[in-house]
């Protein structure tokens, strides 16, 4: 069948012609072969000619793109960068003149512009406030004072306020007292830092080598040697050689202060004993690194938990693969007992053991990072890790997934927890892997351990070929490993009939479980996920499917390992649910081998047994008090160089570059204590978001004395028509609620307005649970922005490459 748009040509062009005569409107010549094909469309069949109205529509229609081009252009010379194509495009919709002037243009945009003001805020400074913050989610840009002029005049005239230079001066002069104190807080802490550096360098200026210790204390060189090893003589530092040894050096001010002890060590005898070395009192002298090393205590890090020392407790370890019941196990111990505590990895856990254990008829209270619930009279505790209260005795206390030990971030957490959760009973639960540091630890604390390992209750198996994707079947489940490869996967299958629920790191526990939800009641046929999935969330998945058998871990890109493997993989086979569980990859990704390979291998050996340690604020504190200084980026300082030899037999200290980076950056906040700055040090930002700046502007506030706000929800568009960079905007405004959340926890009289902070919080997730929920999708619009890879899974029959990978790493602290 041939079109009939040639028969109809002829008839076209001679409408147009005539239109343009008999109107005459100027029609440019590289602009006559799209017009007559619009006009082709408009005829009715027969017809040569063409109404004037109808002609104006169509050269509107025609010029629409490019008058937006034009707005674009004038918005921008005038300084109105927040104005975005899409505001543009709206504006030179709504125009019949074909043939406007500038001034016709900007007269269009205006209600536009109105429109979407009103829609930031309930308020001028609102709206202005959460433009610049899309603007910078989006794009990384601040306005310039020139360019925050240009919005505050219009949210102005959008609020119709009454006097719009007032209110441009206002915002002015607002965000110019803000560069001014960001610049002075800027300087403040370079030249705090630059002072405790020059500290810290002149003392190590004045240490002298061990060949100069006897003239010091008057003693023999052996005597020195075995001083040295009783710890009773300090070495300030040890410096690392080529050739694999130490060299010692102390600081001369130490030594002497000692020299009056000489004698009573000479005249001890050695089968009575050597007493622990104290601290002697130096007066203001500059303190060395085994003085603080001897304060931090980190060597003897067990001891600093007195409550649990204090206690006889058993440790059971339960290990086993995932769905082999350890939880079950355990909290039917925990609910037996009179008092408890359920410590799990994360918030939406944390909720799973308390709801476990009050649908068991126990009263549970809660605490998480940023939300309380008390049931009073409860003696049941469910909290995340971090927030394990050590110093209250229970009978049972459960701590999960004690295979996070290793994890680089938040490992220490578990140490801490382990050796410090003040329960008699102890029940650890975990992979295999985490088995011999489980049994050092109990050893650093003198606990006895009972150990017992559960089988899977369902078979776990992996396919013998890989899965075409236009093979993926109702409770398959679809692992990436980044965000973008998630929603590609989404966007793919959506626009060929699936239906798709997601789960990823960037969303909040509420829309996590609310997907889960969706998937488990057969409202979605397939789940994507990235290794979000691998705890807390109970699904019903009959297949786990590899869409990329690499992922970036922070540091690299590397090939999954075993227990990411198995951790993952294991979701699959749900008990009571699906016979079995089935792991398999995805055509075109790797070689089903990997997986068979991965699933049967042993539990990894581990190369460090000794359990990640980092201080605490009782520690700082007393670092602190030893150096005589309130400066945090100073304490730090000394405990990363002197609380742990590298060679520590026990004990390694933690990964603690972000609360490092947050602490030299709140050196220039003034009116801060020293405690409140480790606090903020403590908080769960992402450094990828802007979140250390953020961070030291609400610290900044809290120390003059102002209310910090919560940070607001922005524009939310109909979820029917939200972009993929509007849902990103939404994630990541919700992360700063949660910041904002946690830190009104801790100071509720600087972070006053919690009640408004769970609205928005609220609004956010449901307004991301309703974009996810769509189960159709502008194909068109997101394709593109595909790589040619999977451009080409348009035709369904090749597998994803996970190319999108997060450029660094942010510590979670739930």
């Amino acid at each position: 069948m041939t079109s009939d748009l040639p028969a109809r040509a002829a008839p076209a062009l001679i409408a147009m012609d005539a239109a343009i005569a008999a109107t005459g409107l100027n029609v440019e010549t590289r602009e006559r072969q799209k017009l007559e094909r619009i006009i082709a469309r408009l005829l009715q069949p027969g017809a040569e000619h063409i109404d004037a109205a109808t002609f104006r529509t169509a050269l509107c229609t025609l010029r629409r793109k490019p008058w937006g081009s034009r707005l674009m252009d004038m918005t921008r010379r005038a300084g109105q960068v927040w104005v975005t194509r899409a505001d543009a495009e709206a504006a030179a919709t709504t125009l019949d003149d074909p043939e406007p002037d500038d001034a016709r243009l900007l007269a269009a945009l205006r209600p536009v512009i109105r429109a979407r003001l009103r829609e930031q805020g309930d308020s001028a400074q609102a709206a202005v406030d959460n433009v610049r913050t899309d603007l910078f989610d989006g794009t990384g840009r601040v306005l310039a004072s020139a360019e925050l002029r240009t919005l505050a005049l219009a949210a102005a005239d959008a609020f119709d306020l009454p006097d719009a230079e007032a209110f441009a001066r206002q915002v002015e002069d607002a965000d110019s007292r803000t560069r001014t104190r960001r610049e002075e807080i800027e300087q403040t802490a370079r030249a705090r830092r630059k002072e405790e550096v020059q500290r810290l360098r002149e003392w190590e200026t004045k240490l002298v080598p061990f060949a100069e210790v006897p003239g010091l204390l008057r003693c023999s060189h052996r005597e020195a040697l075995r001083w040295i090893a009783e710890k009773r003589l300090p070495v300030a530092r040890r410096v690392p050689q080529k050739d694999g040894q130490e060299r010692w050096e102390f600081d001369p001010a130490e030594l002497i202060a000692l020299r009056p002890q000489v004698q009573a060590w000479r005249q001890e005898r050695p089968d009575r004993g050597t007493p622990a070395p104290i601290a002697p009192d130096m007066g203001d002298r500059r303190v060395g690194n085994a003085v603080i090393a001897q304060v931090a205590a980190l060597d003897r890090y067990a001891a600093h938990f007195t409550t649990a020392r204090a206690l006889k407790r058993r440790i059971t370890l339960v290990t086993g693969p995932t769905n082999s019941g350890k939880s079950h196990t355990a909290l039917d111990a925990l609910a037996r007992a009179e008092s408890g505590l359920a410590l799990a990895p994360l918030r939406l856990l944390a909720h799973e053991f308390r709801e476990s254990l009050t649908a068991r008829g126990v009263p549970t209270s809660l605490a998480t990072g940023e939300e309380r619930i008390d049931v009073p009279g409860s003696r049941h505790l469910a909290a995340t890790v971090e927030m394990c209260p050590l110093n209250n005795p229970v009978d049972v206390a459960i701590i999960d997934e004690a295979q996070m030990l290793t994890d680089p971030d938040r490992g220490a957490a578990w140490t801490a927890a382990i050796m410090g959760a003040p329960a008699r009973h102890l029940f650890i639960l975990g992979a295999p892997d985490c088995i011999p540091m489980v049994r050092r630890i109990a050893e650093l604390c003198g606990d006895p351990v009972d150990e017992i390992h559960l089988e899977r209750k369902s078979p776990l198996v992996a396919a013998d070929t890989p899965v075409r994707i236009q093979d993926l079947q109702p409770h398959d489940a679809l692992i990436a490993f980044s965000r973008r490869e998630v929603l590609d996967l989404r966007a793919l299958l959506l626009a060929h009939g699936k239906r798709v629920a997601v789960v990823y790191g960037a969303l909040s526990p509420e829309v996590r479980r609310a997907e889960a939800q969706r998937f488990n009641r057969g409202e979605a046929d397939i789940l994507i996920a990235t290794d979000a999935i691998g705890m807390g969330l109970n699904l019903t998945i009959r297949r786990v499917i590899f869409a990329a058998l690499r992922k970036f871990d922070g540091t690299q890109t590397r090939d999954l390992n075993a227990q990411e493997v198995k951790q993952i993989g294991g979701r699959a086979g749900r008990f009571g649910k699906h016979e079995k569980g089935v792991v398999a990859v995805l055509e075109g990704v790797g070689s089903p081998s990997f997986i068979h390979a991965m699933l049967a291998a042993p539990p990894a050996r581990l190369d460090d047994l000794r359990p990640q340690v980092q201080p605490d604020a009782d520690i700082v504190q007393a670092v602190a008090a030893e150096i005589g200084s309130d400066s945090l980026f100073g304490v730090l300082v000394r405990i990363r160089r002197a609380v742990l030899r590298r060679d520590d037999p026990n004990y390694r200290l933690a990964n603690m570059e972000q609360a490092f980076a947050i602490a030299t950056a709140l050196e220039g906040v003034e009116g801060l204590t020293l405690a409140q700055r480790w606090i903020y040090a403590m908080c769960p930002v992402d450094d990828r978001d802007n979140g250390i700046q953020r961070l030291v502007g609400w610290a900044a506030d809290h120390a003059a004395g102002h209310a910090v706000p919560p940070p607001g929800t922005g524009r939310l568009p109909p979820a029917e028509r939200a972009e993929r960079s509007e849902l990103e905007r939404a994630e990541k405004r919700h992360k700063r609620l949660v910041a904002w959340r946690w830190l009104a926890l801790r100071f509720p009289d600087a972070y006053p307005d919690r009640e408004n902070a769970e609205i928005a919080t609220t609004r956010l997730n449901d307004w991301i649970e309703d974009v996810l929920r769509q189960q159709s999708t502008r194909t068109r619009a997101e394709l593109p922005q595909m790589s040619p890879r999977r451009r080409n899974h348009d035709r369904m029959d090749r597998g994803p490459r996970a190319e999108d990978r997060p450029r660094g790493r942010s510590r979670r602290r739930k």
